[in-house]
């Protein structure tokens, strides 16, 4: 629903509370009043900017993972759960691009002349700190609403035309911040359509060699290093004792396109690790024996579902760099607009998260291109076929849990 409807479901107690927020000239006594002045004030679109721009970045990260959820309701735990989320661990040295703003103080409705006030309903005072702060101080500003009826009534809503008004609104920011040059660089990496002709070959060299495994489960360096022979792209076999986990049962001991690959055809039912051997199963044997390539839309839903343990906002992160590169753009510039919503994961820091979890992994599966441009450095672009993989694919089964 769009603002205008979830307000008329919402009681006068808290559409005078919203209408205090933007300090609304109007009978307090009249929802019907209330009403149109909000609507008439949050819809300027120079209020409703003030209102982001005095945002602070933990806000911003908390609207930023709801702005591309494709569902419509949260519960409470949930959006209290993704608060918790946006709080990095350096949040507290940014820089003054996101530093945040103090909104304007609060005050009360401003009650028309001439019209009989009513004696204000006396509310307990409730002191509210922490995540449940950040709720109710966005459902202050009408951007949550508790659901207004059924078994919906316990759920938070956001108006789809604000929700859409956010994005537009932070894309302008993240533009600003992003450069590119105006022609093609000299020279640019695509690599559309080999990752899943190599399910084909993963799955044919597994049928014709006989492949023994670790105690751990692991295919031993010779037979990786023959696999990766076979593969469309050629990669560095992991340094033993090199820090890796959260990306993927094997992320360990297999380079990271290799590890997807895995994974990809171990979760389908394809490969099965028993008595110490790499078997196709009955269901890896028939897809080996049609040699088709993947479809790229269910490779890169598999990269969502299997990277959101470790990056939880990668569906947003994803849809920002799609609108961020319509044209080709400074992976540099690229990289400093979006590091402030890019949360550690341990002991992996933005910057590598940035390059080699997502724009790295996004190439992998032909979502964009790599370039290399004379003034600006490393330079990125959305393929054709991404733009329409990530504009028409949500995700909402919940993240893999690695085994």
């Amino acid at each position: 629903m769009n603002l205008a409807d979830m307000l008329s479901y919402t009681d006068i107690g808290q559409l005078s509370r919203i209408a205090a927020a933007y300090r609304c000239e109007c009978n307090g006594n009249s929802k019907n009043e209330l009403i149109q002045s909000i609507l008439s004030t949050i819809t300027r679109r120079d209020v409703f900017e003030s209102q982001v721009g005095s945002m602070g970045l933990e806000d911003l990260r908390f609207m930023n993972s709801l702005l591309f959820d494709s569902r419509d309701s949260f519960s409470l735990e949930e959006l209290l759960a993704r608060v918790q989320q946006s709080k990095f661990p350096s949040s507290g040295t940014i820089d003054s691009e996101h530093a945040p703003v103090n909104p304007p103080p609060q005050e009360p409705v401003m009650i028309k002349k001439n019209v009989k006030r009513s004696k204000p309903v006396k509310e307990k005072a409730v002191t509210e700190s922490g995540p449940r702060e950040t709720i109710s101080r966005f459902k202050q500003f009408g951007w949550l609403f508790n659901g207004y009826s059924g078994p919906d009534r316990y759920l938070f809503q956001i108006p789809k035309d604000l929700k859409d008004r956010f994005k537009e609104v932070m894309e302008r920011r993240l533009s600003a911040q992003v450069k590119g040059p105006r022609e093609e660089p000299h020279a640019y990496r695509d690599e559309q359509g080999l990752l899943g002709e190599d399910v084909t070959e993963l799955l044919t060299y597994v049928h014709h060699n006989e492949i023994q495994l670790t105690a751990e489960g692991i295919m031993y360096k010779r037979n990786i290093m023959q696999l990766l022979e076979r593969l469309g792209v050629q990669e560095r076999v992991p340094v033993r004792g090199e820090w890796r986990f959260g990306y993927g049962r094997h992320i360990n001991d297999y380079p990271n396109r290799m590890s997807l690959l895995y994974d990809y055809c171990y979760y389908k039912g394809w490969l099965s690790e028993s008595s110490s051997r790499l078997l196709l199963t009955a269901a890896g044997a028939a897809r080996q024996e049609e040699r088709s390539v993947e479809a790229p839309d269910k490779l890169y839903r598999f990269w969502l579902r299997l990277y959101r343990g470790a990056i939880p906002n990668v569906r947003a992160l994803v849809h920002w760099i799609d609108r961020l590169s319509q044209q080709w753009a400074s992976m540099e510039t690229m990289r400093s607009a979006l590091l402030p919503y890019i949360k550690p994961f341990y002991y992996d820091e933005p910057e590598p998260i940035f390059d080699q979890r997502l724009i790295a992994m996004m190439m992998h599966l032909g979502l964009l291109r790599i370039g290399e441009h004379a003034e600006h450095g490393s330079v990125i672009r959305m393929t054709p076929i991404g733009r329409s993989i990530v504009a028409g694919f949500n995700i909402d089964d919940d993240a893999i849990m690695i085994r």
